[in-house]
């Protein structure tokens, strides 16, 4: 998209900040509709300048720093100005990424998010132009698919589906929001090798056996179940049979360390498309983080391990604070 000045938007006149969660999706068997926010943020401060690109990337993803029109947060970023009234004369941005690149812990949906939130608050009616409805439809359009982006927006434990509005309508994305049950933490095991989601959809089959679509239907009702009233059901909750077993060749390392940790009675999962693992846990000491840290360690793998809370709010946009790094 170009970089001409808008001749229909006002710039905010102050720098502001986007702090987007990481989430993860499925959470075994909800199967691109159910999303988890997690406690593990990008943070993106952003402003309108007199011309060009600056970028400075720190944390996670510093190689995309050289990006340019190409990075997801801009390119996020010029899709909302396009709907906002245009593109801004120039555009500065300092992020700082604690989400994984590339690890199914979902950080282009962070970047996706960031990107319009900022771009939408750089406007200074940009509520009024893009409803949160609107945000949470371009998101989802430029991210592919809405389960990642709801929970990054909406935070919490939330359901995303497609509505069809009447006969030849358009397909609306939509988003429901859960609460999840406190006391339940996860637990997310990181290894140091990335995989694409393009490579993680690939394998999967054209068609499923019925019996085991039926029992996934079961396995999904049962983890909303788990996840927000009844946290003692959730190592059936999580047994998946869509989609686990049909990646298990392209990231043998995490379907090792998957088995190991469910035959340790633990409610763990392959974290969207993989390769991280994320592990749903409880009180008491079968289910503690230790336990979780303790198998990985087994698998002779260099794998990073974070107890993490539930992001519970969703991403925050808020003007900069003069002298404050994000």
């Amino acid at each position: 998209m170009g970089t001409s000045r808008a001749t229909g938007a006002h710039w905010a006149a102050s720098p502001v900040v986007v702090r987007a969660p990481a989430t993860s999706a499925n959470l075994g068997p909800g199967f691109d509709a159910v999303g988890l926010a997690l406690a593990l943020h990008d943070v993106v401060e952003a402003r309108v300048t007199g011309g060009g690109l600056a970028m400075e990337v720190s944390g996670e993803g510093t190689e995309t720093a050289g990006a340019g029109e190409r990075h997801l947060v801009v390119r996020a970023m010029r899709a909302a100005f396009s709907l906002l009234g245009g593109q801004p004369p120039g555009i500065a941005l300092r992020c700082v990424n604690a989400v994984p690149h590339g690890r199914g812990l979902g950080s282009s949906a962070a970047a996706i998010v960031t990107g319009v939130l900022a771009a939408r608050g750089l406007v200074s009616d940009g509520v009024t132009m893009l409803t949160d409805d609107g945000v949470f439809r371009l998101a989802v359009e430029l991210e592919g698919h809405p389960d990642n982006v709801a929970a990054c927006l909406a935070g919490g434990l939330t359901i995303a589906w497609t509505a069809q509005r009447g006969a030849g309508g358009a397909a609306v994305p939509r988003l429901a929001k859960l609460t999840v049950l406190d006391g339940i933490c996860p637990v997310v095991c990181v290894p140091q090798e990335v995989l694409s989601t393009e490579t993680a959809r690939r394998v999967l089959p054209e068609t499923v056996p019925h019996g085991d679509a039926a029992a996934n239907a079961g396995r999904s009702a049962l983890l909303i179940a788990g996840l927000t009233s009844v946290p003692e059901v959730l190592f059936d909750a999580t047994e998946d049979f869509l989609h686990q077993r049909y990646r298990a060749a392209v990231m043998p390392a995490t379907a090792d360390l998957l088995r190991r940790l469910r035959a340790g009675g633990l409610a763990a999962v392959v974290s969207g498309a993989g390769p991280a693992v994320l592990v749903l846990t409880g009180p008491g000491p079968k289910t503690s983080p230790d336990l979780v840290d303790s198998i990985a360690r087994e698998t002779g793998i260099p794998w990073r391990i974070s107890p993490l809370g539930v992001d519970r709010y969703g991403a925050t946009l808020q003007t900069a604070v003069p002298g404050v790094r994000p």
